[in-house]
């Protein structure tokens, strides 16, 4: 869970800032566009397959 505590006088921006980035590291947003639609096991597997085959 991301938390961001404001210290002293930094401004609203900044922590807006440092919340996105806390967001992004835990992957909370690309959790949030896998679950928003429901994917077939298999249509899982088939892009698991195409992710490692590019690497």
């Amino acid at each position: 869970m991301a938390e961001v505590r404001i210290e002293g006088n930094e401004s609203f921006e900044k922590a807006l800032r440092k919340f996105k980035v806390q967001c992004k590291r835990e992957g909370i947003l690309k959790e949030f566009k896998e679950r928003q639609y429901f994917t077939k096991p298999s249509q899982k597997r088939r892009e698991k397959a195409k992710k490692k085959k590019r690497r």
